[in-house]
């Protein structure tokens, strides 16, 4: 399998999205967990280490799933994982306070069953919290050891650079990346902050 550089996270060239093993595809009667497991052991048996989910899928199983499949395995994979999206809750459905970002982590961790996360992103940006805020909290996480590369999911070209203002951004991830355009700005903001 190919390799890449996420600034200096090395990953396989593809990854494995585990969402729909837990969340979003189908019914939780058809869903496999034995199953999930063998996809993702064959997934690391074919090279693809980069693997990615969240505390909000399930919510709390995927991580668990994510943790039993790599359980012994742990020097062969790059696990990334996000937080700020609260799942099931009425009213707030993002949650960005830099407070979070610390008790979303450790619970992570405790489910993934590991001593740290290789890439760890906010969800969704809270318009509540300023992202300097947040991002903050999560460069925090990078000093105590328990986060190796901070990311984001679904920004803007002017948020990714106040973010970054204040710590490496490693990764942006979005749902559907636009083709670049003419006076589009967050195509080409990932790049000039050295973000993949």
């Amino acid at each position: 399998m190919e390799r890449r550089m996420l600034g200096s996270l090395e990953v396989s060239a593809l990854g494995l999205g585990c969402m729909g093993m837990s969340f979003a595809y189908g019914t939780a009667e058809s869903r496999d967990e034995d199953r999930s497991i063998a996809t993702v052991h064959r997934a690391l048996d074919l090279g693809v280490t980069l693997l990615d989910t969240a505390d909000a899928y399930g919510p709390h199983h995927n991580e668990r799933l994510l943790g039993r499949a790599v359980a012994g395995r742990r020097d062969e994979v790059e696990l990334a994982t996000k937080f700020g999206l609260l799942s099931g809750e009425p009213g707030r459905r993002v949650d960005g306070r830099p407070e979070r970002a610390g008790i979303c982590c450790d619970a992570s961790l405790e489910r993934l069953a590991v001593d740290h996360i290789d890439l760890y992103y906010l969800h969704r940006v809270d318009p509540l919290v300023p992202i300097e805020e947040t991002v903050g909290a999560m460069a925090e996480l990078v000093t105590a050891g328990k986060v190796r590369h901070i990311g984001l999911s679904e920004v803007t070209g002017d948020t990714l650079r106040r973010a970054h203002a204040v710590h490496p951004v490693t990764a942006v991830q979005s749902e559907y990346p636009p083709p670049p355009t003419s006076g589009s700005e967050s195509s080409p903001t990932a790049p000039w902050v050295g973000a993949s």
